[in-house]
């Protein structure tokens, strides 16, 4: 019970709107209404009392987001002091349910203290009003139902823009954590593969200068395919119309990973990989690039990696290896990280780690 008092009490103000030009109409339209009201209604009492409760509403409801304990203190304290003033008698003017929108705007836009504080204004008030007689028991239990109404429809108003700000700030992040394997799966590969055949020019850039000048072709074309994929995620970010963004990749470009620098590539592909959703022909694409990626960059004397895809109609099945030096299972990097958060979010599974042989393997079940 203490715990759920102290987390009302520091419950911040959640963004409320500002006070617009729509406040004010409403605030116009009040005033307009009372002065109809206490100039044409027959029989009213006390209409000048009647009529300055009105006015003074008006000012209280189009600043209502911005000081709703101050409002609603106001409010309700003229209006207790009110039948003072009429000798007893509760003025009744129908222009004042407008008061409403002020307990509304106080359990909606309020912190906890003063959602706290203006409940014990609005309790002193209703409950002097019926020991000193100016409200009858029926009218005070009405009015506490109808201001529990307001109450509770602004409560569920604000906890549900909490929980779609929750689920928002979900999105954002799982948005974020897709970028960055995005941007790890295709960036990295061409920045890795530069860093390989840079490493291989210098070594023979002496006593083979043909070789070294080959190796700067291969690094200007794979940085030209890393500015095109940086493109492509930059026109999805900004989301412009009529960009003209690369095709996803699918398990049939496989085979375009044969070529490079490095240990030998072999791929081979079964089944009916036509048929794979798109969704997961790319993350087959991605998780066999970073796979080959690794290998090349961390496989100790391996001279091939094996690339095979198996598809039928239920699953896709990826398995990456090499003939590299065994080697023991080391900490997770953020390649892997994203790889398995990949299948994961995909419904699949990863596995990775030391071969039975020699080598590193990474098998990967996908369902169609």
């Amino acid at each position: 019970m203490h715990a759920t008092w102290h987390s009302l009490w520091d419950e911040p103000r959640p963004p409320y709107p500002a006070t617009g030009w729509r406040d004010f109409a409403l605030g116009g339209v009040l005033a307009v209404a009372a002065v109809l009201e206490v100039t044409l209604r027959p029989g009213l009492p006390w209409r000048g009392v009647c009529l300055a409760l009105a006015l003074l509403a008006v000012p209280a409801v189009v600043w209502r987001r911005r000081y709703p304990l101050l409002m609603v203190a106001a409010a309700f304290t003229v209006t207790g002091l009110a039948p003072f003033v009429t000798g007893g008698e509760q003025p009744q003017l129908g222009s004042l349910v407008f008061v409403l929108l002020l307990p509304f705007a106080l359990y909606r836009w309020g912190s906890g203290r003063q959602i706290v504080l203006g409940t014990a204004i609005v309790v002193v008030k209703m409950a002097l009003s019926l020991a000193f007689g100016h409200v009858p028991l029926s009218d005070t239990v009405g009015g506490a139902g109808v201001l529990f109404a307001v109450s509770a429809l602004a409560m569920a108003l604000r906890y549900r823009a909490k929980a779609r700000a929750r689920e928002l700030d979900q999105a954002r992040l799982l948005e974020r954590e897709r970028l960055a394997r995005d941007l790890h799966d295709t960036v990295a590969h061409h920045v890795s593969a530069m860093a390989i055949r840079a490493q291989a020019g210098l070594a023979v850039a002496a006593s083979d200068p043909d070789s070294a000048a080959k190796a700067l072709r291969l690094i200007e074309s794979e940085a030209s395919q890393a500015l095109a994929e940086m493109r492509a995620l930059v026109h999805v970010l900004r989301q412009d119309e009529g960009a003209a963004l690369r095709p996803s990749p699918r398990v049939s470009d496989l085979l375009q990973l044969e070529a490079g620098s490095g240990p030998s590539v072999e791929v081979t592909i079964s089944g009916d990989v036509d048929n794979v959703p798109s969704a997961i022909g790319t993350a087959i694409y991605r998780l066999a690039q970073e796979s080959v990626t690794n290998a090349r960059r961390h496989a100790r004397h391996a001279t091939r990696i094996e690339v095979s895809v198996t598809a039928n109609e239920t699953t896709v099945r990826l398995r990456v290896s090499d003939n590299g030096a065994s080697s023991e299972q080391a900490k997770p990097g953020y390649g892997l990280i994203g790889m398995t958060e990949r299948a994961t979010l995909l419904g699949g599974t990863l596995t990775a780690g030391p071969g039975p042989a020699k080598g590193w393997t990474v098998d990967v079940v996908l369902p169609t």
